[in-house]
């Protein structure tokens, strides 16, 4: 986290947990707010990478699982890195700014996803670097984010999903229908976090961590890296992977399982009255002697327990009994995803 940043969020009574914002004063108050009111939250605990350089569209563009070549200031993608073995390393936003390109991901995957896209650079007229302590990171969601972030940005984004605005010291991504990425500069933010906090709940990290968990979009951690098929953790129904573009690492895995395996996993939404975390195993009576799937993705549940996303076999999504840590653990009560699989 940028020092100065850090030192003005403690003026406005963050406490930080390893340079990430835990909560405000009262994290069980501001995760009922996330439920449904107007939120802010800073994500320091997001890095980003900068590509720079005449052929960087062109160099990312054949390294991810989505299309880039119609990417512009005006929108961003969503895409993953794999392995070659078609399973995901890290997935990210991908945003443009100016002549660069910003990537969007945990900033404690950063530095190993910076050096990975630096072995592919070799003769490319690219540069990697770490951009993230050139942007503060903010959260903004609730009913009238969009009004709000007109009034004290002046900036218009397009209604669909994933449009973008920009100004001179700031751009402003929409994940949604009223919930919005902003990057803005540090010299620029705590005038404009004063701004939003007086119509806007500031929050802890793990409150927007909710937020993703409840709208089903996965972040790959280091507990999780190497584990899902793009397709295991829906990418594809969010939109971050292509079938149309051509070769990337992993892609004939990637395009195998579309067009010519029968996907035996999905990620599902669950809760669970018990503590959980990204890499946790769950089991299944339709598999007896192993296990049945992941935990992708946990955050602490407004209310109590834990909401989380899991990959799982669809037989034993099927069956329901599914149980966290062993076959006796807590039970998963499962919820229906913000969109259809």
């Amino acid at each position: 986290m940028i020092s100065a940043w850090s030192e003005y969020l403690l003026t406005k009574g963050a406490c930080l947990e390893h340079e990430v914002v835990a909560h405000f004063g009262d994290a069980a108050s501001e995760l009922e707010s996330t439920r449904g009111g107007l939120v802010l939250a800073d994500l320091s605990d997001w890095g980003l990478i900068a590509l720079a350089g005449e052929e960087a569209q062109t160099f990312l563009h054949n390294l991810v699982t989505n299309d880039l070549r119609d990417l512009s200031q005006a929108n961003a993608v969503f895409a993953a890195l794999c392995s070659a073995k078609g399973r995901m390393l890290a997935n990210f936003l991908v945003l443009k700014r100016g002549d660069e390109l910003l990537l969007m991901l945990p900033a404690d995957l950063r530095e190993a996803i910076q050096k990975r896209l630096s072995m592919f650079i070799l003769r490319a007229k690219v540069k990697a670097r770490d951009a993230s302590d050139e942007w503060v990171r903010l959260g903004l969601a609730g009913p009238g984010a969009e009004v709000l972030l007109a009034e004290t940005l002046g900036l218009q984004v397009g209604a669909s999903p994933m449009s973008v605005g920009q100004n001179d010291t700031a751009l402003a991504l929409r994940l949604g229908t009223e919930r919005f990425d902003l990057l803005v500069q540090p010299a620029a933010a705590p005038a404009l976090w004063d701004k939003l906090a007086a119509k806007a709940r500031p929050v802890g990290s793990p409150a927007w961590a909710w937020l993703l968990t409840s709208g089903g979009i996965p972040v790959i951690q280091a507990a999780t890296q190497d584990q899902f098929v793009p397709q295991m953790a829906n990418m594809e129904i969010l939109h971050g992977v292509s079938f149309q573009k051509g070769c990337y690492p992993g892609q004939e895995i990637v395009a195998r399982t579309q067009y010519l395996g029968k996907l035996k996993r999905r990620m599902y939404l669950a809760h669970v009255d018990a503590e959980a975390k990204a890499g946790d195993e769950v089991y299944s009576p339709v598999l007896p002697d192993q296990t049945a799937g992941m935990v992708a993705n946990a955050a602490p549940a407004p209310g109590g327990g834990t909401d989380l996303l899991v990959v799982l076999r669809i037989d034993s999504y099927e069956d329901g009994h599914v149980h966290l840590g062993g076959p006796a653990g807590p039970q998963l009560s499962f919820m229906p995803l913000p969109y259809s699989l």
